[in-house]
């Protein structure tokens, strides 16, 4: 079993120090040996995108086109692949991706006046697809645990059933039932799998090459998503003790009437907590992407200050690559343990029972 982790982890670390420069090379090789521009390359790499890029290589590039579904008022629906567009450098059924502009990276039509407008858009993009791939690989980790669990439940696991049961145990254990209390079976269902499903997205994010690469938990739609999910279970399943202490908390008179100055405060804490959800877990991930690309770009920098200079800088551009993305593994666990972790804990503080006077 450990020789096997060993390996894994060796050949992620390895395919993220190789494929990475790879990825970053793309750029001065397409403008023809201009020099690198680190802010557009690091904010095109993080961007969703209607097809999935593997690599370029001398001018070429292998990418996995995906399906564009659009519903113009002038033309009505229209299906067809990214690869219509040839990478962003063509238009199709008067149909284009924006390189400039409010909308840079999306698809956009011109109307009568010759303005970029936005079609309905329900393409299938890198991030949409990275979604499905993980759910389903999810699925099927979970689903084939649980029916090695269900067939022998008092035999000890090993391997990674045994490492399955470990982990759900540790959240189920460390986290759940402490911090929502009594009810914790109620919410357990969702609480692990906002945890899986995080973790899963955030190591599927380290690993350079397809299926891996996309940056959904780095993407603040997908975040939102999640506090949202968290924000409704707190506030339809709160008790009334819940809500009194939100509009008529145990404070004095006068800090409630006739300005109602603590349940106002309380109301904005209804939305802080999840907007504090959103944002911790898309920008440590944002971040740690950013940081690994812009190590990479050192490479890249460097070329125009001599053989020496861009060689011991080569060197220390991997060393601390392959450092960033040790930490960053540490890093997908922690923001999934975290996210799941307030959550159970705002769950708890929705539960709260009538107070007992002795």
């Amino acid at each position: 079993m450990k020789q096997r982790f060993y390996i894994i982890l060796c050949s992620v670390l390895l395919l993220s120090s190789l494929a990475l420069p790879a990825q970053a090379a793309a750029a001065p090789a397409e403008n023809g040996g201009e020099d690198l521009n680190v802010k557009e390359m690091i904010l095109e790499h993080l961007a969703d995108a209607y097809e999935w890029h593997i690599v370029s290589w001398k001018n070429k590039h292998v990418a996995i086109s995906l399906p564009v579904i659009l519903y113009s008022e002038n033309s009505g629906w229209n299906v067809f692949m990214s690869s219509q567009f040839h990478h962003g450098h063509s238009e199709y059924r008067g149909f284009s991706i924006a390189a400039e502009g409010k909308y840079a990276g999306k698809i956009v039509e011109k109307d009568a006046a010759g303005n970029d407008i936005r079609p309905w858009d329900f393409s299938l993009t890198k991030n949409a697809l990275s979604l499905i791939i993980s759910s389903l690989l999810l699925l099927l980790i979970i689903m084939s645990v649980a029916r090695s669990l269900k067939r022998n439940p008092m035999e000890g696991k090993k391997g990674f059933v045994g490492l399955m049961e470990m982990f759900i145990l540790s959240i189920n254990e460390d986290i759940i039932k402490p911090a929502v209390g009594k009810d914790h079976a109620r919410y357990a269902p969702y609480l692990l799998t906002v945890f899986f499903f995080i973790f899963t997205n955030n190591i599927l994010g380290l690993v350079p090459i397809f299926p891996g690469g996309a940056n959904v938990t780095g993407n603040i739609a997908v975040t939102m998503i999640l506090a949202l999910c968290t924000f409704f279970i707190i506030n339809l399943t709160g008790t009334k003790e819940y809500y009194k202490d939100i509009f008529w908390p145990d404070v004095p008179t006068w800090l409630k009437v006739p300005i109602p100055l603590m349940p106002a405060i309380e109301l904005i804490g209804l939305f802080t907590k999840p907007f504090a959800l959103m944002i911790r877990l898309f920008a440590n991930i944002m971040a740690g992407h950013s940081i690994v690309l812009g190590l990479t770009a050192i490479i890249f920098v460097t070329v125009k200050l001599g053989t020496t200079i861009n060689v011991s800088m080569t060197v220390v551009s991997v060393l601390f690559t392959v450092f960033i993305n040790l930490v960053e593994l540490l890093v997908a666990y922690i923001q999934a343990y975290v996210f799941t972790m307030l959550s159970a804990v705002f769950i708890g503080m929705a539960r709260m029972e009538p107070h007992k006077v002795d």
